[in-house]
């Protein structure tokens, strides 16, 4: 139960201490985004939020919280689709994922119990953090991620997603490379810090397992270090927003 203000890199060198491990050099931690958003404060309470003739007509148009709607459109870009119970936005870091990533699952009551906990300001910039304060501690240079469970289009079903991404290449670039019968890649990059999410939302889990950060060990991946926003197309190569 990640409160506002915690030390993040100082927990999970404890988590370390309790297991009887140490970092290795080359380790991916992947760091839930709930208790890096915890950490960090951002947390609303939606009995403070007065919603204006926007969020008012969204909010009838989906059957939502008319408050709720505000906070979704006060951390978005545009809204990209809606129906009656979601509503699909372009996050203002540039994700496009439903209700801005705003909810309360695994968020714990108080005071009205209306609280709802948002997205990390700068998910990269957490992850950097995460990462110096673990090096001075573990004495190991470790890649940290912050994950997410999203939605995708087409797909039903969640998978964990890269917010944030420090220490690995994110976005593994094979172009150039041959395949098995020696014709070069043309298109080939690889969401690895994606793939990371993905398989550490495994062990994660989405609701009452109480795993927030995963070690990845073993992962031999060469390239140049990039954050988790080469992994956002650009608008201009997006065929489908």
């Amino acid at each position: 139960m990640v409160q506002p203000g915690d030390d993040l890199p100082a927990l999970i060198a404890d988590g370390f201490a309790r297991a009887g491990e140490a970092a290795a050099e080359g380790d991916v931690l992947v760091v839930a985004q709930k208790i890096v958003s915890k950490s960090e404060g951002r947390y609303a309470d939606l009995a403070t939020v007065e919603p204006g003739a926007e969020a008012r007509e969204l909010a009838a148009r989906t059957a939502k919280d008319p408050r709720m709607v505000e906070l979704i459109l006060s951390e978005s870009r545009r809204v990209v689709r809606h129906r009656p119970g979601v509503i699909i936005v372009e996050h203002r870091l540039g994700f496009v994922m439903a209700n801005a990533g705003i909810d309360n699952s695994n968020v714990e009551p108080a005071g009205t119990d209306e609280r709802v906990l948002l997205l990390p300001r700068d998910p990269d910039g957490s992850a950097r953090r995460i990462r110096e304060g673990l090096r001075e501690r573990l004495g190991a240079d470790c890649a940290v991620i912050v994950n997410d469970s999203v939605g995708r289009a087409w797909r039903v079903g969640t998978v964990g997603l890269a917010l944030g991404a420090a220490g690995l290449p994110s976005l593994l670039d094979l172009r150039g490379r041959d395949d098995l019968f020696g014709r070069p890649l043309e298109v080939t990059q690889v969401a690895l810090a994606d793939e990371l999410a993905a398989a550490a939302s495994l062990l994660q889990g989405e609701a009452d397992e109480g795993m927030p950060v995963v070690v990845v060990r073993g992962l031999a991946a060469a390239g140049p270090g990039n954050a988790g926003a080469a992994l956002i197309r650009d608008e201009a190569d997006d065929l489908f927003r």
